[in-house]
């Protein structure tokens, strides 16, 4: 696909519709605006061959459906939904804004289809995410793929390398966004889409919250998300909401690069053995409940430890019940042995695990179900899959905090509207994606709902920013 450089995008015009970011919600907001008849430019602050931001490393999304298909096993309805939502995020939610993401969430698979996008049949395994979540064939960066292919076609232009720098006001209407750091240009519209994502990938803000800790965190998504379009909009007077410890924080592997590592870093092994922490100590209840409703607290779980650092440990039984990470275990004939090169100290990682086995009660082991297989007598519980590990050899994996995105966001009404400090809506100011998830997300995690609120919230915003720019 071609990429247009400022010199082929007249900038001198005043756009109908902006849209900031060029990931899943800001395609979504673009494409939508463009067939409400919206002249629409898309400012993306990566380089072409970086783009679509962290939703080129997705691999599905939940969706509302009443049956099966080819690539869902069965229904997925309201109340199931719902129930889901509020168990993860422990009643943090506004649920007016959460329901309507959840119904109108209902078309989004044949949305998605007529606008490029293709599923791969229903997987098997230990997801166990085969009815809720449909997953894309080629992944998220094919999906992205093929929505910018859609977008070109319907007649969106695209600016990449278009960092936003800040927003211009006049009489207290947004009417420009400022892009590029060493050569600025002003880029006029009538209505904004905010698209751009949390401040993930900005460490130094993430310090204040974390403090030193955060040296030790990995950002596993985009490095362009900086949370630049964020700060702007909360520095003009949006209102916030969400808490900034919060995030979607992944366990991932701590081999991982700093930045950009992906899907391929997270490991899901933490639910068939134990955790712990430097000490050799356990930390939390590995088997609380299925993976993909609980992984995304394990990122801010290890973060509480010391050095933000953990190790999952496993025997022989379990190597083959999970998706691997792309780095190899560390493999070890005993528990000792496989101390010595974890770093760990032998004596007190053979107390915790000779403590864990005796604590395990037997019962039906079922990686598909929430089985019987518990402790008991231990101060901390492990809840379902618990088995000795007494099989070598051996696994381990070294965990770290892996941020994907933050909660820290704008808040917006049911039309996609931003919210400012004097509880108003910004008539020309719409935000989707991970920079209002936070409206729904207050903690936790459900697999493939980001992709869900960018997809409900970028049809909304597109849809509300072409009525206000034409009408």
């Amino acid at each position: 696909m071609r990429s247009y450089s400022s010199n082929e995008v007249d900038l001198s015009r005043v756009f109908d519709v902006v849209v900031l970011g060029g990931g899943n919600a800001g395609l979504c907001a673009a494409m939508t605006a463009r067939e409400e008849g919206a002249q629409v430019l898309m400012l993306e602050s990566s380089p072409p061959e970086f783009r679509g931001g962290n939703s080129r490393h997705t691999r599905n999304l939940r969706y509302l459906h009443e049956a099966g298909n080819d690539h869902l096993t069965g229904a997925y309805l309201e109340d199931e939904f719902w129930e889901d939502l509020l168990r993860v995020t422990g009643g943090r939610t506004n649920e007016q804004l959460a329901r309507l993401t959840i119904r109108q969430s209902g078309d989004l698979g044949s949305w998605m289809v007529r606008h490029g996008a293709h599923f791969q049949t229903a997987m098997r395994g230990t997801l166990h995410l085969s009815r809720t979540n449909a997953f894309f064939l080629g992944g998220g960066k094919a999906l992205i793929n093929a929505y910018y292919a859609t977008a070109k076609d319907e007649g969106v232009e695209i600016l990449y390398n278009a960092e936003v720098q800040d927003v211009g006001f006049e009489e207290n209407e947004l009417v420009s966004v400022i892009i590029g750091k060493d050569d600025p240009k002003r880029v006029r519209c009538k209505s904004l889409v905010a698209a751009a994502g949390g401040f993930q990938a900005d460490l130094e803000w993430h310090k204040q919250y974390w403090g030193e800790a955060t040296d030790n965190f990995i950002v596993r998504g985009t490095p362009y998300d900086t949370g630049k379009v964020l700060k702007a909009l909360l520095e003009k007077g949006a209102k916030p909401v969400g808490d900034p410890r919060q995030c979607h924080a992944v366990a991932i592997d701590a081999r991982a690069p700093k930045y950009d590592g992906g899907i391929v870093t997270r490991l899901d092994c933490v639910s068939f053995g134990i955790a712990v922490n430097r000490n050799a100590e356990r930390f939390y209840d590995e088997g609380e409940d299925f993976w993909p409703k609980r992984y995304a607290i394990w990122g801010r779980i290890v973060a509480g430890q010391p050095d933000q650092i953990a190790y999952s440990l496993i025997d022989s039984k379990s190597i083959d019940l999970f998706m691997p990470s792309v780095f190899p275990p560390v493999t070890a004939n005993s528990i000792r042995e496989m101390a010595v090169k974890l770093g760990l100290d032998p004596t007190a990682l053979e107390r915790t695990v000779n403590e864990f086995n005796r604590a395990v009660r037997p019962g039906n082991f079922d990686p598909n179900a929430l089985d019987d297989c518990r402790t008991e007598g231990l101060e901390l519980v492990k809840s379902h899959w618990a088995r000795p590990l007494d099989t070598p050899p051996f696994y381990g994996y070294p965990l770290r905090p892996g941020i994907t995105f933050t909660y820290l966001g704008l808040t917006v009404n049911e039309r996609a509207q931003v919210i400012m400090n004097d509880d108003q809506p910004k008539p020309n100011i719409f935000a989707a994606g991970e920079i209002m998830s936070g409206n729904i997300l207050g903690q936790g995690y459900l697999a493939g709902f980001g992709m869900t609120i960018g997809s409900v919230f970028g049809r909304i915003a597109g849809k509300e920013a072409a009525r206000h720019a034409i009408h």
